[in-house]
């Protein structure tokens, strides 16, 4: 940790334009005072800074978790706030947050070229990101407080946003436009198999990367981890219920300066986002380093050990608290699957053969199950998982082709 620190704090100095090494001693000292930091800019700062209108929201969940979520209400190009404007959500996936769906900018970011065709857009969250940090009563020190998986993410975070979205659109509206992202696709799932009833409040809902089954997931990272990480023993114990990757404020600041444009770093945040990419990278580059100020956003460790169960079981199911713990929760010594069957909701399945996190067969297997469901599959070698949002070409490959998926079913309404 130390030497992570002083390495972020050697960039931010060298930002700050110290040349002097004897000047450093001050700031080992006491770094953050001295050091001349600019505010980190949140999703709204963003959003605002090309001239779109936005507003933040605090949305209570039931069980008490705030999450901000961001709304782009309608287009200042358009000046069609006293129009009809279909209400859109977009929901980001592991590691990620709002932030994440503004990174290619104004022309090519989903965000910002559904609001430019006229939708109410809200840039949604999930608890434990650097826009879910609060509870009515538990304290991110506290491990209760993240005591949570996807699951909860999808059938308390997205409900509680979809209900305050649509009551603050103030039109009438009983449905909404989804569109979710990886690990957000996950928690999507969940809802409308565990609470059926929100499948009527889904006009269409678009996937990117969609998970739920992993069974062939071939991710590094998951795969060493799993064997161990994905079944309950005493690894596991210590594992869980805790914050991935600890939020720390200054760590944040000394991130979002050194990449910022005009840091004197920026080139070499450019050079280590097409290191982090690959080769093959069809990336805006530019997108790339926004990413690096504004991620990892903070999730449980639960969350990733509900995906590693997922890929010992081969199941989509709820999440494996263990048998004695099981049988309280759900009256049974294994978590019960969720029903697939109960997704009736219009579901565009996105993916592509060049994805480690999902991979081709599991989408497969899902769409097997889904009694309502279109497949786009991308043939493209090169494409990425993080492609659907930061390609180079989004607005032609992706974004055109879901908002004419989205204004033909709003044509027919």
């Amino acid at each position: 940790m130390k030497t992570c620190f002083l390495f972020a704090l050697l960039i931010a100095v060298a930002a700050a334009g110290v040349s002097n090494p004897t000047e450093l001693l001050q700031y080992l000292i006491n770094p953050e005072p001295k050091l001349t930091l600019k505010p980190k800019l949140n999703t709204a700062d963003r959003i605002a800074a090309h001239g779109y209108p936005v507003e933040t929201h605090e949305v209570v969940t039931e069980d008490g978790y705030i999450i901000t979520a961001f709304r782009m209400p309608y287009s200042h190009k358009l000046q069609n706030q006293n129009e009809h404007r279909p209400v859109v959500l977009l929901l980001h996936g592991l590691f990620c947050s709002s932030d994440f769906w503004i990174l290619n900018g104004p022309n090519d970011a989903l965000s910002f070229n559904l609001v430019d065709a006229g939708y109410d857009v809200w840039i949604i969250n999930s608890r434990g990101t650097t826009y879910g940090r609060k509870h009515v009563s538990r304290s991110p020190e506290h491990p209760y407080f993240w005591r949570f998986s996807w699951h909860e993410i999808g059938y308390y975070d997205i409900a509680a946003q979809i209900d305050y979205a649509l009551a603050t659109n103030g039109q009438g509206q009983k449905s909404v436009h989804f569109v979710a992202h990886s690990q957000g696709t996950s928690a999507f799932f969940v809802l409308m198999a565990a609470r059926p009833e929100y499948n009527e409040k889904i006009k269409t809902a678009h996937t990117m990367a969609p998970i739920a089954y992993v069974d062939n997931m071939t991710d590094k990272m998951l795969t060493t981890m799993a064997p161990v990480l994905g079944h309950q023993n005493a690894v596991t114990a210590f594992f869980s219920d805790q914050e991935f990757l600890p939020h720390n404020d200054l760590f944040t600041k000394l991130g979002y300066n050194a990449c910022r444009p005009d840091s004197k770093l920026h080139q070499m945040c450019s050079v280590l986002a097409i290191m982090f990419e690959g080769s093959e990278s069809n990336a805006n580059k530019t997108a790339l380093t926004i990413m690096f100020e504004t991620h990892p956003a903070g999730l449980s460790t639960n969350q990733m050990l509900h995906t590693m169960q997922e890929h010992q079981s081969g199941r989509f199911c709820w999440y494996d608290h263990g048998k004695t713990k099981n049988l309280n929760v759900y009256g049974q010594e294994v978590p019960p699957d969720y029903v697939i069957e109960n997704i009736t909701a219009n579901i565009h399945l996105w993916y592509c053969d060049t994805d480690p996190a999902v991979e081709v067969a599991d989408v497969e297997h899902l769409a097997s199950q889904l009694v309502n469901h279109v497949k786009h599959h991308i043939t493209d070698p090169t494409w990425a998982h993080s492609d659907y949002v930061t390609h180079i070409d989004v607005k032609r490959l992706i974004n055109e082709p879901v908002i004419e998926i989205m204004n033909n079913f709003e044509q027919t309404m």
